[in-house]
């Protein structure tokens, strides 16, 4: 296997250190070292997975993706940047941002998970519509959720001449004139579930994802708060 090596430079760029031209300063003032030695030279070249690269006495181990699981809150736009409205990035620490981006979209006033990365490998799996990686979101709902509901998002939903859903898992936890439900989705299309019920003339009041294909939501995750994926979390995905 080739060996991947990087300048040291660059190196430290990409694990967040600072810029460029900061982390050039802080090689020149000899707060970098390499395998225990100090390194002046800002193009030295680093054998990622090696070389063992540490700033002011600190460890830098090099990762080359990020993974963080967000419970969003409602009022934030899943994307990268907005002229006008807070983004889930807004969320994350600037020191983190590098290069993420959230996998697939959470509409404006939906909580709950969302995947933060910069694995776009990853994120094209995920997302592929190929893959038909389940969904599961909990939602309230304004009328009556029926056990004919449920056989009508088990075959499948007409929602115009572009677009009939997969068979979807519809479970009630509570029906009334305010419904609470589960549903398992197998798609990810624009307003989609608020589209399904719709179509069964009701309406969705609330809505949050749960889990997206292996990774569940971490209950103890405020909304607005974010932590690492575990290595068990990323294996499964």
């Amino acid at each position: 296997m080739k060996k991947q090596m990087i300048r040291l430079d660059k190196y430290l760029a990409d694990m967040n250190i600072g810029t460029r031209s900061e982390v050039k300063v802080s090689i020149r003032k000899g707060l970098i070292t390499v395998n225990q030695n100090i390194v002046r030279d800002s193009s030295a070249k680093i054998t990622i997975n090696e070389d063992m690269v540490s700033y002011n006495q600190i460890p830098v181990p090099y990762i080359k993706f990020d993974y963080y699981m967000l419970n969003k809150p409602a009022g934030f736009l899943s994307a990268t940047t907005d002229q006008n409205q807070p983004t889930v990035l807004d969320l994350i620490d600037e020191s983190h941002a590098k290069g993420l981006f959230p996998v697939g979209r959470l509409d404006k006033d939906t909580e709950g998970l969302l995947l933060i990365t910069n694995d776009g490998e990853m994120a094209h799996r995920l997302l592929s519509p190929t893959k038909h990686v389940s969904k599961k979101y909990y939602a309230k709902i304004d009328g009556h959720v029926t056990e004919e509901d449920v056989k009508k998002f088990s075959e499948g939903l007409f929602l115009d001449k572009t677009f009939t859903t997969l068979p979807s898992l519809l479970t009630i936890l509570h029906a009334d004139s305010i419904s609470e439900i589960e549903i398992i989705i197998y798609e990810g299309k624009f307003h989609q579930i608020k589209r399904m019920f719709e179509a069964v003339d009701k309406k969705v009041l609330y809505l949050k994802r749960l889990s997206m294909g292996s990774l569940q939501l971490d209950n103890e995750l405020a909304p607005g708060t974010y932590r690492h994926l575990s290595k068990e979390e990323l294996f499964k995905l």
